[in-house]
C-alpha cells in the first residue's frame, strides 16, 4: 500500500467527521478575511478614504466581534480535529493490537517490546498528524486563494513582488526537509534502542546481577542514550532552522512591502489601508506556504511510519492497519450479543448460523454446533500426527512428532538441552506457527491451536514465568474474578501458602519488575499457581520444577492429582521426580521423538533417556 493509499484509507475511515473537521477548520482559517478588510477601512477611515460609515469605534466593535467569533470557531474546531484524529489513532493501535495477539506467541512481535512501544507510540502519532494536517493545508488554501484574489485587485504588481520572493526562499528552505526526514529517522531509531534496552535491562535484572554486569550494562546504555542525545540534536537544530527561515519569512515579506508601498503612496495609487491589509494578510499567507512545507514533511514521515508499521505486520498486507473496526467510545454502546444470530467457536473460529436461513442451512449449522460441542468437551484423548516446525533462521526445530494423550494420564517430554523440548510444547500450543501435521481434540481437528488452547481446555506454564510489577494476587489471577477458595487452593497447589504468609504484605506484595523480588522457585511456583486458578483439561508445564528442590517439587506433584485426579499433564522435564511418576515418557533427540515408554522400559533400551538418568547429580 504506497503512502497516498495509507492517507486515504484513513480519511475514510470516519468520512463524515473528517468532512465536518475540514468545513470546520476552513472557515477557522477563512476567518481572518474579514478583519483585515476591516483593520483596511479603520486605517483609510482615518485618512478620510474609507468607503463604510460606522465610524472609528463602530470598525473597532466589528473587530472585537469577529476576533471573538474566531476564538468560537477555533475551539469548534478542536473538537472536531479531536473527535476525528484520536479515532483514527485508535483505530490504528487496535487493529495493530489484534494483529499481534493473533500471532504465535514466540512470532507476535519482530522487534522488542520496548521497540514496539515506540512503533505503537510515535510512528501512530505521526500517521495522525499528517492526516490531521491535510485538513490545515486545505483550509489555508481556501485562505491564500481569497486572500491572493483581494490583494491582487488592490495591486497586481505587489502582490507579485511581494509574495514571489517569500515562495522561492520557503521552498528553497523547504527542500532541506529531505535532511530533516533523515534525521527523525535516525532520531526515531535511537529512542527504539534506548527504550529497547530499558526492556532488556529490566527483564534480566537476576541476570545482571549474578555476571557481575551492572557496569557493562550501564556503560552499553550510556553508550545508547549518547546517541539518541547526538540524533536528537541534529533533528532538533534542523528543525529550529527550518522554523527560524519560515518565521523570518515574514520580516522580509514586510520590509519588501515598506520598500515598494512607500513610492506607491506618494504617488496616490496606495492608501494607508491597503498596506494594512497587505501586512495583516502577509502573516497569513506565509503562514500557508510554511504550513503546506510542513505537511509535505509529515507526509514523508508517515511513509516512514507505514513502513515501520507494515515491518511489525511481519508479512500481513498493510490494508490490516486501516480495516474499519467499531471501537465502542460510546457509553450506550454495547458490545455484539448472540441474541439474532447462533455463533459457537469452532478451532478458534466464528461460525454464525443466521436466524431466518433455510433449513438446509439450519441442519449444516446444527452440524456445525455438534462438531463444536465435541470439540469443547471434556478431553479423551489428544493426538498428534506429523507435527513439524523448523526456525527460519537455523532451520532447526521438531519434524513429524506423533504421539497420544488419554484423560488423566502424566507425559512427560525429556531430552538432551536443544533436543527440541519447548518447541514441541509451543507448536502443539500454536505459540509457533505450525509447518505440518494435526492436532485432533477427541478425533476433532483443531485448526487453530493458538486459539483452542486456552482456559478451560488447557493451561499453560512457560519455561521462563511472565510476571509483572504488580501485586502477587494480581499477577495470579491475570483480571480473573477470584471466585470462593480458588486462589487459595491454587496457592496451596503450587506449594505457594507458606511463602505468601512470609512476604511482607501477602498476596497484596507488590514483586517488581518480571518478579524480581521472588525467588527463582517463587516466581516458577507463582506461574504454578496462575495456572492452576483456571480449571482446565490439559495441563501443560514446560520445566516448572527446574528452580524446585525435591521435595517442594514432590509435593507439587502429590497436590495436583489431589486437587484433580482426572487431570490430563504434559510435562516438559528431565527431573527424576517428574519421569518416575510418568505415565509415559517421550525421549527426544535432535527434534525427533527417538524413544518412547515408561521409565523402566527407557532404562533398558534407550542410551539417551540412561544418560538423562544418571547424569542428573542435583536429584539422585
Amino acid at each position: 500500500m504506497s503512502t497516498y493509499q495509507y492517507l486515504w484509507r484513513l480519511i475514510m475511515y470516519r468520512p463524515f467527521r473528517y468532512f465536518i473537521n475540514a468545513v470546520a477548520w476552513t472557515v477557522i482559517y477563512l476567518a481572518p478575511i474579514v478583519p483585515g478588510l476591516l483593520t483596511k477601512e479603520f486605517f483609510d477611515s482615518l485618512t478620510g478614504s474609507s468607503k463604510l460609515g460606522y465610524g472609528v469605534w463602530g470598525l473597532i466593535a466589528l473587530l472585537i466581534a469577529a476576533a471573538l467569533g474566531r476564538m468560537l470557531l477555533i475551539v469548534i474546531g478542536f473538537i472536531t480535529d479531536v473527535n476525528f484524529r484520536f479515532r483514527m489513532g485508535m483505530l490504528l493501535r487496535r487493529n495493530l493490537l489484534e494483529h499481534v495477539m493473533k500471532q504465535p506467541g514466540a512470532r507476535a512481535i519482530p522487534v522488542s517490546p520496548g521497540e514496539a512501544i515506540s512503533h505503537f507510540r510515535d510512528d501512530v502519532d505521526q500517521s495522525e498528524e499528517a492526516v490531521s494536517w491535510s485538513v490545515d493545508v486545505f483550509g489555508m488554501t481556501c485562505f491564500a486563494l481569497v486572500s491572493g484574489y483581494i490583494l491582487i485587485r488592490i495591486d497586481a504588481q505587489m502582490t507579485l513582488l511581494v509574495f514571489m520572493p517569500i515562495v522561492l526562499v520557503i521552498t528553497a528552505a523547504q527542500l532541506a526537509t529531505v535532511r530533516l526526514q533523515k534525521y527523525r529517522a535516525a532520531s526515531r531509531e535511537s529512542t527504539s534502542r534506548v527504550t529497547g534496552e530499558i526492556s532488556e535491562m529490566f527483564g534480566n535484572v537476576q541476570a545482571i546481577q549474578v555476571a557481575g554486569a551492572e557496569k557493562r550494562v550501564v556503560e552499553r546504555f550510556r553508550s545508547f542514550g549518547d546517541d539518541r542525545r547526538k540524533a536528537m540534536l541534529k533533528d532538533r537544530l534542523m528543525s529550529e532552522l527550518l522554523d527560524s527561515v519560515f518565521s523570518n519569512s515574514v520580516n522580509l515579506g514586510t520590509g519588501l512591502i515598506l520598500l515598494i508601498a512607500g513610492t506607491k503612496m506618494r504617488a496616490g495609487t496606495f492608501t494607508v489601508g491597503d498596506f494594512a491589509l497587505f501586512v495583516y494578510y502577509l502573516t497569513f499567507v506565509t503562514q500557508f506556504i510554511t504550513n503546506v512545507g510542513k505537511f509535505i514533511t509529515y507526509f514523508k514521515q508517515m511513509s516512514v511510519s507505514l513502513q515501520r508499521l507494515t515491518f511489525l505486520l511481519q508479512g500481513a498486507p498493510a490494508k490490516v492497519l486501516t480495516m474499519v473496526q467499531s471501537l465502542y467510545l460510546n457509553k450506550n454502546s454495547s458490545l455484539p450479543s448472540n441474541a439474532t444470530s447462533l455463533q459457537v467457536e469452532n478451532s478458534g473460529n466464528r461460525v454464525s448460523v443466521a436466524e431466518g436461513t433455510d433449513k438446509k442451512n439450519q441442519k449444516m449449522g446444527a452440524n456445525v454446533v455438534a462438531a463444536s460441542a465435541d470439540h469443547a468437551a471434556a478431553l479423551q484423548r489428544l493426538e498428534v500426527k506429523g507435527l513439524a516446525y523448523s526456525y527460519p533462521d537455523t532451520g532447526r526445530g521438531i519434524a513429524d512428532i506423533q504421539f497420544r494423550l488419554q484423560r488423566g494420564s502424566f507425559t512427560v517430554i525429556t531430552g538432551t538441552i536443544g533436543s527440541g523440548k519447548t518447541t514441541l510444547v509451543r507448536s502443539l500450543l500454536g505459540l509457533l506457527p505450525k509447518e505440518k501435521g494435526t492436532i485432533a481434540w477427541n478425533g476433532v481437528p483443531v485448526e487453530d491451536p493458538g486459539t483452542f488452547f486456552t482456559p478451560p481446555r488447557s493451561a499453560y506454564t512457560a519455561q521462563v514465568p511472565r510476571l509483572y510489577s504488580d501485586t502477587l494476587r494480581n499477577n495470579i489471577l491475570l483480571g480473573q474474578a477470584e471466585q470462593g477458595e480458588s486462589l487459595q487452593q491454587a496457592l496451596y497447589a503450587a506449594v505457594m501458602e507458606s511463602d505468601v504468609a512470609h512476604l511482607p504484605g501477602g498476596l497484596d506484595t507488590v514483586i517488581g519488575p518480571r518478579g524480581v523480588k521472588l525467588s527463582g522457585g517463587q516466581a516458577q511456583r507463582t506461574a504454578a499457581a496462575r495456572m492452576l486458578v483456571r480449571d482446565a483439561e490439559l495441563y501443560v508445564f514446560d520445566d516448572l520444577s527446574s528452580a524446585l528442590d525435591v521435595e517442594t517439587e514432590q509435593k507439587l506433584w502429590e497436590r495436583m492429582f489431589q486437587r484433580r485426579k482426572d487431570a490430563t499433564c504434559l510435562v516438559v522435564s528431565h527431573r527424576k521426580t517428574a519421569l518416575t511418576r510418568a505415565d509415559h515418557i517421550i525421549v527426544m533427540k535432535d527434534g525427533r521423538i527417538e524413544a518412547e515408554g515408561t521409565s523402566k522400559e527407557l532404562l533398558r533400551h534407550s542410551a539417551t533417556f540412561q544418560e538423562l538418568w544418571y547424569g542428573d547429580d542435583r536429584t539422585s
